[in-house]
């Protein structure tokens, strides 16, 4: 269970805060049923409200810092998907977002890297799903480790790849 003040990932919404939990008084909705309440990152006002007993989407604590070091030394480690069919890459994207976990982010945005390089050797353009699954997946992991890290998001994709090059 999470305390209040405990930052979470929740699913595509990203990072929240838990402000409490709570039970909801409405027709339909058992009265016993505990809720968390989250408060997206950047918003003041704003409010999730979602069962402890989530199965839906997936909820987890933020990395710690020896987490964020660990997935930072294991980048060039980390595999790409291996997507045969063109068919099934939509799926497999939506299949490592669900997870909600950096490195499966990091997959994502390893693999199209290499493609969308590819694709421009070859005089393709990106395809849309590349691209918004790139941005789902960059979305997401940059704001985690930019948040841990006290890095502007719009500079992770640098710090990231200095990290990897320093490796060398």
């Amino acid at each position: 269970m999470f305390e209040t003040g405990d930052y979470v990932v929740y699913g595509h919404t990203g990072i929240c805060r838990v402000l409490g939990t709570t039970t909801m008084d409405m027709d339909g909705v058992p009265k016993d049923r505990l809720y968390y309440v989250l408060r997206p990152d950047g918003e003041t006002e704003g409010k999730i409200f979602i069962p402890v007993e989530n199965c839906k989407v997936q909820i987890r604590k933020t990395m710690s810092m020896e987490e964020v070091e660990e997935l930072l030394e294991s980048i060039p480690e980390i595999e790409t998907l291996d997507i045969e069919n063109d068919k099934m890459r939509e799926e497999k994207y939506k299949e490592c977002l669900k997870s909600c976990e950096c490195k499966e982010m990091i997959r994502i945005i390893k693999t199209i890297y290499l493609r969308k390089k590819d694709r421009i050797s070859k005089g393709k353009k990106v395809t849309a799903t590349d691209e918004r699954y790139l941005k789902m997946a960059e979305e997401s992991v940059y704001s985690e480790l930019s948040m841990l890290l006290g890095i502007p998001k719009g500079k992770m994709e640098g710090y990231i790849s200095s990290r990897i090059r320093g490796r060398k």
